[in-house]
């Protein structure tokens, strides 16, 4: 494995974190809070990592490379609908952090009564950005591959 490989290994850690926000969901759903516990824990810690290899991947690029983000170029008629993809996900994906953390930090202390107000926000927006990081990666590197 090579720097080269963790946007894929990002969008990999995205993707199994809106697969443990999605089991979360359906464990709490059926009562189950000893799994929508460990799940949620789960997709904590796989977005913790993404974000050390993203922060690792972009600083090399930046910093040994000395190259910029990838641009999306092509085809032209699809960059309104890639920006905005990418705007709303980078806008919501730093949105969430505190959100994310001040629903831990509920549940962690059995306030229970805050915890589920805040998690009816938190859980679609960190579903959203972790589902759109999937859809980023597969536009830029897979669909539409930038030169």
């Amino acid at each position: 494995m090579t720097i080269h490989d963790l946007p894929a290994v990002n969008a990999t850690l995205n993707g199994l974190s809106a697969v443990f926000l999605s089991l979360g969901f359906i464990f709490i759903k059926r009562g189950n809070k000893i799994a929508h516990r460990n799940c949620m824990i789960s997709a904590f810690c796989t977005s913790v990592v993404f974000l050390a290899c993203y922060v690792t991947y972009h600083t090399w690029v930046a910093m040994v490379l000395h190259h910029g983000p990838t641009r999306f170029v092509n085809p032209a008629w699809f960059r309104p609908i890639y920006l905005t993809i990418l705007i709303t996900h980078t806008i919501l994906a730093i949105t969430i952090v505190p959100m994310i953390l001040i629903t831990l930090n509920r549940a962690r202390l059995q306030r229970f009564d805050l915890h589920k107000k805040i998690a009816r926000w938190t859980w679609p927006l960190w579903m959203y950005v972790s589902v759109t990081g999937v859809v980023v990666y597969l536009l830029l590197y897979q669909i539409f591959p930038q030169q």
